[in-house]
């Protein structure tokens, strides 16, 4: 399994210290996830609506 970039999920877990790839991919998936995607929903609502020019 990788990460969305495709970085290897055990390369991730090693770097953050975590034992297995387990609580890793609950962090991802459940907390950091949901949270980067609504910024970058917020960001891309936010230049959109800006004029250009």
């Amino acid at each position: 399994m990788s990460g969305d970039q495709g970085v290897p999920i055990e390369t991730i877990a090693d770097l953050v210290g975590h034992a297995g790839t387990g609580v890793t991919e609950a962090v991802c998936r459940h907390q950091l996830k949901p949270m980067i995607t609504k910024g970058a929903h917020t960001v891309n609502k936010t230049f959109s609506d800006k004029p250009t020019g």
